[in-house]
């Protein structure tokens, strides 16, 4: 069995293998784009150049703030808030996390819904990154980049196909963003952040919450559709693109949701759920049996003798438990 201090190195090591392999994918050049040719005149990669993604009506530096401070935000507000109103007996007393470190609870449940939401923020970041380089799908403007010259590459019909790696005559930079269309790395993150955060927002049970829970979750929702919305109406992503990174960032977030924080919360509860009780054995190893209680007539006799007497009462036969106790009582 792994001790909890391994245990906890080595989910450290896990999470610097994830960011580094993170970094690699989104400012190196370690895994090349897929070069996929094109047809000449494409009206699908015709659309005009939006520009940097600066210039965006939701820029990257925007979507990735909100998609940090949002979680977070509503992370520490909640386990603060239900902490301080649950009662003495309902918090949890389990402060050792492991055998070197030492959390209060609230510190711990913090730490524990950051980093699992850490984890798959980067995780999510590298499927969408995998995705593109793998595909090399192009871009609504790929062709407003690339800038053809249709006449050295011989288009004369709109059916020619280009294969050649040096057919574009644009900015490098540009032509390389400009292949990286499937899926669309915002799309994920922002469907991401939305499902995660929507679940641990669920799951507080304090009171005078029951609407805003479906508020934050409607608002979350829709800032994740914005983000989708936005990015096909610039041209910077095909719907299909959307599409595909919402359901890259939603499976990735169920999937810590089901596997992760569901299966630590029920090994919590296993733990804190006392043993039945046994039965107890006799001195030599034998159950005792139980046997049922048989009540004497003399038992019977002497209750009713307990009885008042009243006025002008008389014995009935059928009252008294049999015809001895009746003549007995009668003499």
């Amino acid at each position: 069995l792994i001790s909890g201090t391994n245990m906890f190195y080595f989910q450290l090591v896990i999470m610097a293998g994830t960011v580094l392999l993170a970094y690699y994918f989104e400012y190196t050049d370690t895994f090349p784009v897929h070069i996929q040719g094109f047809f000449c005149f494409d009206k699908a990669y015709s659309k005009p150049n939006p520009g940097p993604e600066d210039n965006s009506k939701a820029p990257p530096v925007l979507v990735y703030s909100l998609v940090t401070a949002i979680p977070t935000v509503t992370i520490l507000i909640g386990e603060v808030t239900s902490f301080f109103v649950k009662t003495e007996g309902a918090q949890e007393k389990t402060i050792v996390t492991a055998d070197c470190c030492y959390f209060n609870p609230l510190l711990r449940r913090i730490v524990r819904f950051l980093g699992v939401y850490s984890f798959g923020l980067f995780t999510t970041t590298i499927f969408a990154n995998a995705g593109q380089v793998v595909t090399g799908n192009q871009t609504p403007h790929f062709l407003s980049a690339c800038r053809p010259n249709y006449t050295a590459l011989g288009c004369h019909s709109p059916l020619h196909y280009i294969a050649e790696r040096r057919a574009c005559t644009g900015n490098p930079y540009l032509v390389a963003s400009a292949r990286k269309s499937f899926p669309s790395k915002d799309a994920a993150l922002s469907f991401y952040s939305a499902i995660y955060t929507m679940y641990v927002t669920l799951v507080y049970r304090t009171k005078g919450t029951r609407l805003t829970k479906p508020t934050l979750c409607l608002v979350l929702l829709s800032l994740a559709v914005l983000v989708g919305v936005v990015r096909v109406t610039e041209h910077r992503n095909h719907w299909n693109d959307v599409l595909a990174g919402f359901i890259t960032g939603g499976a990735i977030a169920a999937f810590l949701v089901s596997c992760v924080i569901n299966n630590f919360k029920q090994t919590q509860i296993a733990m804190q759920t006392p043993p039945p009780p046994q039965r107890p054995e006799h001195a030599m190893g034998l159950p005792l049996l139980s046997l049922p209680r048989v009540e004497s007539p003399l038992e019977k006799l002497s209750g009713l003798q307990l009885i008042p007497p009243c006025c002008n009462a008389t014995l009935v036969p059928e009252m008294l438990p049999n015809k001895v106790t009746y003549l007995a009582m009668k003499h």
